[in-house]
Parts: C-alpha cells; structure tokens; sequence
C-alpha cells in the first residue's frame, strides 16, 4: 500500500512556522522550571498555561486518551512519559520533553532532554550525542534523498558511543496530522526507503538509551521505559524539505541547541 505523503504549500510551512515559535518559546521558559522539587504535574500545567496563552493547541492532550499537555519522561522512560502528582525531579535527574504544538489547524512537534542541577559526565555525554544525531541525519535531508540515509547517520552516530536504540518508535510526518507518514526509523539503511520531496514537513527524533536496545511499554499504555533501566534522552525537530535540502522549523535560526 502506498504511503499517502503529504507534500504542504509554502502557505501551509507558514503556518507551521507559526507552531514552531511556540515551541521554541516553550523550551525556553520549561529550562528555567527544570529544577529539583518541582513535580512533571506542575510542569505540564505551566506548559498548558504557555501555550494556549500564545494561541496555540496542546495537540498531546486528548490525543488516543493520552492525559497531559505534554509528555515529560524522566531518567530511564524514553517517551511518553504522563505527567504526575508523584513525579517530583530531583537533583541529577534528567528529563525529555516531547512538544507537539497546533495553530490555526497546523502542527509542530519538537523534543529536547535537559538535566536537573548537576548531571553525571555520563548522562552530559549522552544528552550531547542524542543531539548530535539528529544533526547528523538531517544533514542527509534533500530532495530524492531516502529515508533511510537519515536512520543510517542517526544509528551509525549512536552506535559508535555502544549505545542502544529501538526500532519500535521513530519520527513521522507532521503538520495537518499529529502524525503523518512517512516513517521515519533510528535505525536503517542507506538507499532504502521512502524518497524525500520538496514540500514535505517530517518530525526526526532520535530516541536514545545508554544500554540496551530493548523497551518496554507499561500498564498504562503510554509510558515506555528501558527494559535494563538505563538512562535514555530524545531529541526532535520539526523539518522542511527545501530545494536543495532542508530548513528546521524548531530551532532558532543559526542555533543548534
């Protein structure tokens, strides 16, 4: 079955844009919330508050039933991790942040991993290297270009440190659908896959464990943790293909942070 890809308008990357600055705002304003002793419940209400006062939709909230605004996983939960009452960080933890953002019916979706207080060398290094894959795939990124140039770069990087990466989750198309096709997995080969084409908007995200390559998804069929409770770190931005290659929506321009 072909994959049904949606290629947006210069109209449509515009109002994506839109999205996007939002969730640029909101890294901002949730680095300066990420300290001990505050709960991710507190986080996800402030991250509510911020971005239905700048205009914006928490495309997260409701979506398959899942409970929070955004999804905040700490130390060894890889995504989608709900916000809670009981989940109160603590000096040296780290924790992602996953941001799907909807305005004027158009969707951005970016993730970033901080660190509470001081973090151990080994959690620093592998914050840097799960943001170093995403640079490193979406280098990869231009017209006729495969799917699979972009995984090949993300895995051979994470691979080169021993860390582990699933297959079982992965970046998507994104923009008038929370997800979209195609997908787009951490781990592959070059030459293989869908081509890119000028127009499209997909989501790259690295997802990255420092032991092994298996997950586990919990009871309340969101929350997705390794299997050996290593620590895990995730980093996405919300993309453009452009004429001659691509253009990162949910980055500050000339930032690779």
């Amino acid at each position: 079955m072909k994959e049904a890809i949606i290629i947006k308008s210069p109209r449509e990357i515009a109002l994506i844009r839109e999205s996007a600055k939002i969730i640029i705002e909101l890294f901002a304003y949730l680095k300066t919330l990420t300290k001990p002793g505050i709960s991710t419940w507190e986080i996800d209400k402030l991250a509510e508050k911020f971005i239905r006062s700048h205009g914006g939709i928490p495309s997260c909230k409701g979506y398959e039933g899942f409970p929070g605004a955004i999804c905040i996983s700490v130390n060894d939960t890889l995504i989608h991790g709900i916000p809670s009452k009981k989940i109160v960080l603590k000096e040296g933890d780290i924790v992602s942040y996953d941001i799907l953002v909807t305005k004027n019916g158009y969707t951005a979706d970016a993730a970033r991993t901080f660190g509470v207080g001081e973090i151990s060398k080994e959690a620093e290094e592998l914050i840097r290297v799960t943001r170093e894959c995403f640079f490193k795939g979406v280098k990869r990124v231009k017209p006729n270009a495969h799917i699979g140039d972009i995984s090949y770069e993300i895995e051979k990087h994470a691979r080169s440190y021993g860390y582990g990466l699933t297959d079982m989750f992965g970046g998507h198309g994104v923009g008038k659908e929370v997800h979209e096709e195609p997908f787009i997995p951490n781990v592959g080969e070059e030459g293989i896959g869908t081509r890119l084409k000028k127009g499209m908007t997909i989501a790259i995200e690295p997802m990255v464990n420092i032991g092994g390559d298996e997950v586990m998804i919990l009871d309340d069929d969101w929350t997705v943790k390794t299997v050996d409770h290593s620590l895990c770190a995730h980093y996405e931005n919300t993309v453009v293909v452009t004429d001659t290659g691509y253009e990162i929506l949910t980055l500050e321009e000339g930032k690779e942070n």
